[in-house]
């Protein structure tokens, strides 16, 4: 798939679900189950781990948005450049600003010792991307159901 195709969707300066993942794929497969299932108005989407920090902090292209609203989720992905999900997910509870919004680590790997980090690094969820599409998508609605619908968050 070309990852210009996939980069092609704006980030919107206050998003309800903030989407970090670097694989064009598993992208366009996240944003096409979230639009069938219309379940977020406004998806932001960054590529690599610094983009997801700044987004989230406001800083560097994403100065203008540092005082709106912060995702009421966030997908991570793990492998990500220049700085891993893991590295990401750390940022995000170690700041007064940004900790209580929730994080799902959605991701290929399976490896025991990468789920016991992510909860050790304060994850609300590991999901192991599946495989086959048709599930791969049936995952992200029930994701977005969860926590966009279901899930209430703390008003800070």
């Amino acid at each position: 798939m070309d990852s210009q195709k996939a980069r092609a969707f704006p980030v919107p300066p206050s998003a309800e679900i903030l989407v970090v993942e670097d694989d064009a794929d598993d992208l366009e497969l996240t944003l096409r189950a979230l639009r069938k299932h219309r379940l977020a108005d406004r998806v932001a989407v960054v590529r690599d781990g610094a983009e997801a920090i700044a987004y989230l902090f406001g800083t560097g292209a994403y100065e203008s948005r540092a005082r709106e609203p912060k995702p009421r989720v966030v997908l991570l992905d793990l492998n990500l450049p220049r700085l891993s999900g893991v590295e990401v997910l750390r940022r995000i509870r170690t700041d007064e600003r940004t900790r209580h919004i929730p994080v799902v680590v959605l991701t290929s790997s399976s490896e025991s010792g990468d789920l016991d980090e992510c909860y050790r690094s304060g994850t609300n969820s590991y999901v192991v991307k599946p495989v086959e599409s048709s599930e791969f998508e049936k995952a992200i609605a029930r994701l977005g159901a969860y926590w966009l619908e279901l899930n209430r968050t703390t008003s800070s």
